[in-house]
C-alpha cells in the first residue's frame, strides 16, 4: 500500500505537526504493514539530508508533482485542511484522512484566539455561533481583504472536510468544537523519554533537602498566548508573601524582551530566571531541575505535546483548564483556572508548601504517559483508521 502523508510545514522546521507527521511516518514505514510512505511538504531541506529517513520526502512539490504523488496513493492523509491536496484527493476519488491539529473548520485565524486580545473566542467561537461580523472584525489587523480571505476560506475547508472519509482528533474535547462528520479520535504519542540524571533522584527525593528551594519551569515559546505573564504576575503575589521558588523560563519569543522588562519592574530578580532556547543535553538539564512545568497557555492549544514530553519525563505538570490540555494531564497533573493570577499563586504556593506533592504527582504522570501516550498506540490507532476507511471503500 502507498501512503501519502501531506505537511505543508515539516522539518527542519519545528513544532508539534512536524514531531508527530514526522513520528507517525516513521512509524510505519519501519512496521510490518508493508505500507510505503512518501511524504510531501512545502518546507525546503536546508541542511537536513532526507535520504537518512526510512521513507521518501518530496519538497516543494508543483501542482503537477503533487497530482501525481496523489494519482499514486492508495490512500492520502494530511496534516490539516490542506486545500490543495485535498481538492486533488477528492478530484482523483482517492481515500483521504484529514488530522486536524488546529482550528481550521471553525476560525479563521485557525487558532480559536481573539486577535484584538489574544483571548480565546468564547465557546466554540464566533464563527459556529454565526457571528461573522466578529470573524471580519478579529483578523482586521490583517487588512480588510485578507479578512474576507481568511473568513470565506474557513467555509471551504470546513465543506472539503466534510467530505474526508475520515476526521482524525488528537483529543476528544478537539471533536467536540470540530463537529465534522467521521470523526475518530487518535491521541498524539511520542518515544519515551529516558529519564536522565542531573544531581536529582527522579523530580527530587524527599530526604535531599541540600537546596530546599522549590523549582517551576515554564517550556515552551514565548508568545502572548502562553501565558507567560501570568506566571510572572504570580510569582509578584508570591514574593509579596515571603515565599521562596525559583522560576525558570525555557523558551524564546517575540515576548521575551517584554517579559524581562516586566521581571525587573517586578523586583523578582532573584527568582526568575530567562534561558532562552535551549536543546539537546542544555534542555534536559534545565527540564530535570525542576520540580513542576507550568503551562498557563490561553487558547490555541489542541493537545499540548509539550505536558506530554514532561510528562514522560516524570515531572509534575500544572496546566490551564483548556480541554485539550486538561484531557491530556487527567489526573496525573493539576489545572487551574485559565488567566487567573490568583488561582496560579495559589496553586504554586501549594506546591512550594508541599513539595513531595510534586514527586507524587510527577510518578502518576509518566505512568499515564506510558499508558496512553506511546508512540506505538498513537501508529496502531492511525493503521486502524486506514484500514477502515480502505475497506469501507471496497465494500
Amino acid at each position: 500500500m502507498n501512503l501519502l502523508i501531506y505537511a505543508h510545514r515539516w522539518a527542519p522546521e519545528t513544532g508539534g505537526v512536524e514531531t508527530i507527521t514526522a513520528a507517525l511516518a516513521r512509524g510505519i514505514s519501519t512496521g510490518a504493514g508493508g505500507w510505503k510512505v512518501t511524504l510531501a511538504t512545502r518546507t525546503p531541506a536546508g541542511e537536513m539530508n532526507d535520504l537518512e529517513l526510512p521513507f521518501r520526502v518530496v519538497r516543494r512539490p508543483k501542482i503537477g508533482s503533487l497530482a501525481q504523488l496523489v494519482k499514486g496513493a492508495d490512500l492520502v492523509h494530511l496534516a490539516g485542511p490542506a486545500l490543495l491536496p485535498l481538492i486533488l484527493s477528492i478530484v482523483h476519488r482517492k481515500p483521504v484522512v484529514i488530522e486536524h491539529h488546529g482550528f481550521q473548520t471553525i476560525c479563521p485565524n485557525g487558532q480559536l484566539l481573539l486577535a484584538t486580545t489574544r483571548m480565546p473566542c468564547p465557546g466554540s467561537g464566533y464563527f459556529m455561533a454565526g457571528r461573522h461580523r466578529e470573524c471580519l472584525k478579529c483578523n482586521r489587523g490583517e487588512g480588510t481583504w485578507t479578512s474576507f480571505r481568511l473568513w470565506a476560506l474557513t467555509f471551504v475547508r470546513r465543506w472539503l472536510s466534510g467530505r474526508a472519509n475520515a476526521n482524525i482528533v488528537p483529543t476528544a474535547w478537539l471533536g467536540t468544537l470540530l463537529r465534522l462528520p467521521r470523526m475518530v479520535t487518535v491521541h498524539h504519542g511520542l518515544v519515551q523519554i529516558e529519564e536522565r540524571r542531573s544531581g536529582r533522584s527522579e523530580v527530587r527525593a524527599t530526604d535531599d533537602r541540600s537546596s530546599p528551594t522549590v523549582t517551576f519551569a515554564f517550556n515552551g515559546r514565548l508568545v502572548t498566548t502562553k501565558g507567560a505573564q501570568t506566571l510572572l504576575e504570580a510569582a509578584r503575589q508570591l514574593k509579596s508573601r515571603g515565599l521562596a521558588f525559583q522560576l525558570r523560563f525555557v523558551g524564546d519569543g517575540a515576548d521575551r524582551s517584554r517579559l524581562e522588562t516586566l521581571a525587573g519592574e517586578y523586583r523578582l530578580d532573584e527568582s526568575v530566571r530567562f534561558l532562552g532556547y535551549l536543546s539537546g543535553a542544555s534542555l534536559e538539564t534545565a527540564l530535570q531541575a525542576a520540580d513542576a512545568i507550568l503551562m498557563p497557555s490561553l487558547g490555541g492549544e489542541v493537545f499540548g505535546l509539550v505536558a506530554l514530553e514532561n510528562m514522560m519525563r516524570g515531572k509534575l505538570v500544572v496546566v490551564s483548564d483548556i480541554g485539550a490540555l486538561a484531557e491530556v494531564v487527567g489526573d496525573a497533573g493539576l489545572t487551574c483556572p485559565t488567566g487567573d493570577v490568583d488561582a496560579w499563586a495559589s496553586c504554586i504556593e501549594r506546591l512550594i508548601r508541599n513539595p513531595e506533592l510534586c514527586v507524587e504527582l510527577g510518578r502518576r504522570a509518566r505512568e499515564r504517559a506510558r499508558k496512553y501516550f506511546s508512540i506505538q498506540q498513537m501508529v496502531a490507532g492511525h493503521m486502524g483508521v486506514y484500514e477502515s476507511v480502505l475497506r469501507k471503500r471496497d465494500e
